[in-house]
């Protein structure tokens, strides 16, 4: 199953943005995590079906009403086992 890394660079800490992800991410039946990271950007690994993908992907762009997206950088991934669901991560130290 193909997956996606995004790191999501903006105001996107402190505004939901993780509950937003694991939100859309149930919704389209896609499976990962996402977490804050150290650094104040957000990251996501998401594996599904391409269209599922890509749909995250608009929706990650979007972002959740107070948040802010500047960028998102996106990378195929298909190494990580992801399990099946979608998970929020403890916060990256």
């Amino acid at each position: 199953m193909p997956g996606r890394r995004f790191r999501v660079t903006g105001r996107v800490q402190g505004v939901g943005f993780r509950y937003f992800v694991w939100r859309e991410a149930e919704t389209l039946g896609v499976h990962g995590w996402v977490r804050n990271r150290a650094d104040g950007t957000v990251e996501a690994l998401a594996r599904g079906t391409k269209e599922e993908l890509d749909r995250l992907q608009d929706r990650i762009q979007e972002g959740p009403q107070w948040s802010q997206v500047v960028s998102v950088s996106v990378a195929e991934e298909s190494d990580e086992d992801v399990g099946r669901g979608f998970e929020i991560r403890k916060d990256e130290v």
